[in-house]
């Protein structure tokens, strides 16, 4: 039997208790109380915070919305099936972030970042949280590029500048989201990433969507941020915030991003289930008291940065869903209200034909101007005139028939202007075919031209100016100085087009 060294042993313990360190860990840690429709009341958690993330059990996060006196109302980002009552709930300490970078350009992904279209995962360096104070007024400068649509109407009498919010409204099945899409495409080659959040749409509809973006290469520059309808209240109220944030990394290293929200009638719809469940109280059409400032605070993350910044700049296009073309409904005039101008879409005009359906007398750009370049604005100046004037008349001489020939010249150059204002789905029109057209209806070239052939007549301007070196030089001219060219050099060049054409 060996002997036991007192001494070593007491030597040895002495020497553990020095090294010993008293290392206390603190967790903040709740337990559900109750869950479900994407909602968890955690109660115990004291020291949360209003948009914490939170830890649930198989790897579900949430984010705090409600904070009462004795529990905490959260939003549950993932399963929901999977948390039951009597689950711990632990703080993370961190604010909801979103991942961000280059590396989702070109990709569908879903608000959380996760990749939706199959194409692998996506490693994210760096992430934004997903609620932040909109940059001030000393931060910002006024809205002087235009951001071109490649949409006649909308570049002449609505136009729409880096910078600016623009919101896009009308009936469903009016062509709404075709105008969003058609700015997208136009964006090619024009140094601007855009970012299109599907919020509560059908998956077949957004695949079909991100297949038209494929087809005219537009997803090279394009992030699908996807919540469809399918997919929880939460995920859908997230979708716009995300998108945001992700454009915001952009614009804060000084580039140029389009973002469309499509659409924020139904992003509205999302909050008001949630705020429900979480016992919030209604108001007027059962919404929530905030509402309003939901999409404030969205929309006015939208800016053009000053200079010191950097110059970058999110121009943002909301849409939203009218019923019956009631645009004094509580969403519709709330984000009239926060927007700088809407687009309004008339399903009269969408069923008789002219498309994009555009009402010029209730749409608006509050930037007006200063979004467009001189040479749109120098052939576009009395268009809005000429058109109220017509619609008015057009009402008004439907009742009777015998007509001065003044009166007749006006209804004629009215349907003219209708006519060529017309464009085909996902046929976008750079600056000088738009500029070229325009100026030709103004100055009345087009006032001897058969309606029934106005369209050809178009077409075969567009090509005088593709084929031709006079009208090459009139299109170099037009797109390097953004100006009007010579009128005798736009003359020559209609009438020779009239030549060929006749």
């Amino acid at each position: 039997m060996s002997k036991i060294n007192v001494s070593e042993i007491s030597s040895l313990i002495k020497e553990q208790i020095k090294a010993y360190k008293n290392d206390i860990k603190t967790e903040n840690i709740g337990t559900v109380i109750k869950v479900g429709d994407g909602i968890a009341t955690v109660y115990g958690l004291d020291n949360a915070m209003e948009s914490e993330l939170l830890e649930f059990p198989n790897n579900v996060y949430g984010m705090v919305l409600n904070l009462e006196k004795d529990s905490v109302g959260v939003i549950l980002l993932g399963d929901y099936l999977k948390i039951k009552e009597g689950d711990l709930v632990k703080c993370t300490g961190r604010i909801l972030e979103v991942p961000v970078g280059e590396q989702f350009i070109g990709r569908v992904i879903n608000p959380l970042g996760q990749p939706l279209d199959g194409k692998g995962a996506i490693k994210a360096d760096k992430y934004r949280p997903i609620e932040v104070k909109a940059s001030g007024v000393m931060d910002r400068k006024s809205v002087f590029e235009p951001l071109q649509t490649g949409i006649k109407v909308l570049d002449a009498l609505v136009p729409i500048g880096r910078g600016q919010r623009e919101l896009i409204i009308g009936d469903r099945q009016t062509g709404k989201t075709s105008i969003a899409i058609d700015t997208i495409i136009n964006q090619k080659g024009k140094d601007v990433i855009c970012i299109y959040v599907a919020i509560g749409q059908k998956e077949s509809s957004v695949a079909s969507l991100v297949d038209q973006l494929y087809k005219y290469d537009a997803m090279d520059y394009t992030i699908v941020v996807s919540a469809s309808a399918s997919k929880p209240g939460p995920l859908q109220y997230l979708a716009p915030y995300a998108g945001v944030t992700m454009g915001e990394e952009f614009m804060y290293n000084g580039k140029h991003v389009l973002i469309v929200y499509d659409d924020l009638s139904k992003h509205a719809v999302a909050y008001r289930e949630l705020a429900l469940l979480l016992h919030r109280p209604p108001g007027r059409e059962a919404f929530p008291g905030d509402v309003f400032y939901l999409h404030s605070r969205l929309l006015e993350r939208a800016a053009k940065l000053s200079d010191s910044l950097g110059g970058g700049s999110i121009t943002a296009l909301p849409i939203i869903e009218t019923q019956a073309g009631d645009i004094s409904a509580y969403i519709p005039t709330n984000v009239i209200s926060i927007t700088d101008g809407q687009i309004f879409l008339q399903s009269d005009l969408f069923y008789s034909g002219v498309r994009p359906a555009i009402n010029p007398g209730l749409s608006v750009s509050r930037v007006g101007g200063s979004a467009q370049t001189k040479a749109i604005k120098k052939v576009s100046g009395t268009l809005r005139l000429d058109l109220a004037s017509f619609r008015e008349l057009e009402s008004f001489t439907q009742f009777g028939s015998d007509l001065d020939a003044a009166t007749n010249a006006k209804l004629e150059r009215g349907r003219r202007t209708v006519e060529i204002l017309k464009q085909g789905l996902h046929v976008v029109l750079p600056l000088y075919k738009e500029v070229v057209i325009l100026y030709a209806l103004t100055k009345g070239f087009l006032d001897d031209i058969p309606m029934n052939e106005l369209l050809s007549f178009e077409q075969e301007v567009y090509n005088y100016l593709d084929t031709s070196d006079e009208g090459k030089n009139i299109a170099n001219i037009i797109m390097e100085t953004k100006q009007l060219p010579d009128n005798s050099l736009l003359d020559n060049c209609l009438i020779s087009v009239k030549k060929r054409f006749i």
